[in-house]
């Protein structure tokens, strides 16, 4: 029998976690925090013993969400290697993202900066959405940025965070509202060579035209109109794939 999402988030996680936090942050109440998620978690679902954890965070750590997030910084570890990685390797990190997507509108510089990292390891996908919500030019600008950015993982956050139906998160439509930079951060994309990246921006197209096709279609057809290179032919077929099934 396959083992469910949640039950990787057991007493065996919740000890090797807050071992990683004492032994950057010595103050950390590490048995509080293990205390506190053995006496909650067990009946629990899968996003509901990650918010367990992000309240157990909360109450065993210094309190300020900036020192908080220098000592998350200091328990990232290595960057993965390769495009695969951020679920079967980076799963443990989850509930620190989902701490920073419930507290992370409290700093915008100091959240934006811990994603860029967090993502090279898991993903900063969830966390970015409330910046986005609540900062919508700020964050839109830096995820312009991102887009150019030598680690793919950033690359591909730099659209994958702005899709309107992203799975597991609520919809937003930043990418309506701030229509011109989005559709920049999609033209960035749009050649490049890691088919991670390549999915993530058919993946917008393919959001975009459920919502609001004249505005996918006019990305394509800007696409189309200056030799696409085969990547970007590949990400307008993959963006197309509910419009072709309507067929």
């Amino acid at each position: 029998m396959a083992k469910k999402l949640k039950d990787y988030y057991d007493m065996e996680f919740a000890g090797n976690i807050a071992g990683k936090l004492h032994s950057v942050y010595p103050a950390f109440k590490k048995q509080a925090f293990i205390e506190h998620y053995e006496k909650n978690f067990t009946d629990k679902e899968f996003l509901q013993r990650q918010d367990i954890v992000v309240d157990a965070l909360d109450k065993n750590l210094p309190g300020n969400y900036a020192e908080n997030i220098y000592i998350f910084h200091q328990i990232l570890g290595e960057e993965l290697t390769k495009t695969e990685g951020m679920f079967t390797e980076g799963w443990w990190l989850w509930p620190i993202g989902r701490y920073v997507e419930k507290y992370g509108t409290k700093d915008l510089r100091v959240s934006l900066d811990f994603i860029k990292e967090l993502t090279k390891r898991h993903t900063g996908e969830f966390a970015i959405r409330p910046l986005l919500a609540k900062y919508p030019k700020e964050t839109v600008s830096e995820m312009l940025a991102w887009s150019t950015d030598e680690s793919v993982h950033v690359r591909r956050l730099a659209g994958e965070g702005m899709r309107i139906r992203l799975p597991w998160a609520k919809k937003i439509y930043v990418c309506i509202d701030e229509f011109d930079t989005y559709k920049q951060i999609l033209t960035n994309l749009k050649n490049d060579s890691s088919k991670f990246v390549q999915k993530s921006v058919g993946n917008n197209l393919n959001d975009l035209m459920k919502e609001r096709p004249e505005k996918a279609t006019e990305i394509i057809a800007e696409w189309q109109e200056n030799n696409p290179s085969k990547e970007t032919l590949w990400i307008i077929r993959h963006g197309l794939r509910s419009e072709r099934k309507k067929k």
